[in-house]
């Protein structure tokens, strides 16, 4: 069967504040030392298994530009704009049915534009497997990531060992984001999977599950799907899709749904979260300093540095994260990465919109 891809890039990454803003957000920077972007190692990776003009961009009309920038052989028509966000499922839903109005069905893989895989033939061979797996049947696949900590963030997936279908495991249950002791408990039991986000369904159906799981969903969508080829179809898409619930897709149809299989991922994933990720993405020096930019570091240990032409001096500085722009500067101790967002609304509060 032929196989499509959907690529979600509408997301903001707000943990990447100040290089990330809402006119350049992570997707669209090169965090690697490669020197493209996320978006552009994305589409490159899944190239091998789907042809690129089989390959659908999901993001909103503000990053439309950008990824015909980036993406130029991507066809503009394969850029699919959502009007406002509403989380994963409706954004998957539009894609199925802009896939189903092209292909009738097709295996749909589902990706987010922002993470890292180091080895691209295993994860080529992971998507493959899966695949196969939703072809036979009404089976929704989803790829986990073997987890090697107790990660108390992200969200964790349940299987069971004695049943498989072909290299599959029956997923027996979703569960949210653990404290340490639970994840210790995961972890020891070899019976969980990260979730990683990734989905490989057939088009027809992940729109049969949605029908019956989020009939809401289901029932705007045909209304977006009957009026798409029509004059007034992008105001339909507009009223209309801005009328849907705000609804992820493991909470209104993973965690509900049956034939739910996992394949375990054993291929250097990364979610590449926060600033803490350019550490394990880059290269860093005798100190375990990861700098960019023109720095000079006097006894300045285990610490990240992302600057441009202006000179960044540091003396005397452990486990720390420094970020440089053109009009904002960021200084954050490592072990409060995850609070970085705090800044965001803190300058939403203030109306200080223009350092968003």
């Amino acid at each position: 069967m032929k196989k499509v891809a959907l690529i979600m890039a509408g997301g903001r990454g707000e943990r990447f504040w100040p290089k990330s803003r809402q006119t350049m957000p992570k997707q669209f920077l090169a965090l690697t030392d490669s020197g493209k972007t996320m978006i552009q190692l994305t589409v490159d990776r899944i190239s091998p298994l789907v042809e690129r003009e089989d390959i659908y961009i999901s993001t909103n009309r503000d990053y439309k530009k950008l990824v015909m920038e980036q993406l130029p052989q991507i066809p503009e028509e394969n850029i699919i704009c959502e009007p406002v966000g509403r989380n994963t499922a409706p954004c998957i839903g539009l894609g199925a049915i802009h896939m189903a109005e092209k292909y009738g069905d097709a295996v749909m893989l589902v990706l987010p534009s922002d993470h890292l895989i180091k080895n691209t033939p295993i994860f080529l061979n992971t998507l493959e497997d899966a695949s196969q797996t939703a072809e036979q049947g009404e089976n929704l696949v989803t790829v986990g990531i073997t987890p090697d900590a107790p990660e108390t963030g992200y969200g964790y997936i349940q299987f069971s060992p004695d049943q498989m279908l072909g290299r599959a495991y029956r997923v027996d249950h979703f569960v949210e984001k653990p404290d340490l002791d639970t994840a210790k408990e995961y972890v020891a039991s070899g019976k969980y999977l990260w979730n990683s986000g990734m989905f490989i369904w057939k088009i027809s159906t992940i729109l049969d599950n949605l029908k019956e799981y989020l009939p809401v969903v289901y029932d705007g969508l045909m209304r977006i799907r009957e009026s798409m080829n029509a004059e007034n179809g992008q105001k339909v898409l507009e009223t209309v899709f801005q009328q849907l619930p705000d609804e992820s897709i493991d909470y209104g149809v993973m965690e509900k749904a049956k034939n739910i299989y996992i394949l375990g991922g054993a291929f250097g994933w990364d979610d590449v979260g926060s600033w803490l990720a350019v550490g394990r993405l880059q290269k860093s020096n005798e100190f375990g300093n990861v700098i960019s930019g023109n720095a000079v570091t006097v006894d300045t240990r285990n610490s990240i540095i992302q600057g441009g032409n202006k000179l960044i001096a540091t003396v005397g500085l452990q486990n720390i994260i420094i970020v440089d722009t053109e009009d904002a500067l960021l200084v954050c101790d490592k072990g409060s990465a995850g609070n970085i967002k705090k800044v965001l609304e803190n300058l939403k509060i203030c109306n200080r919109n223009e350092y968003l």
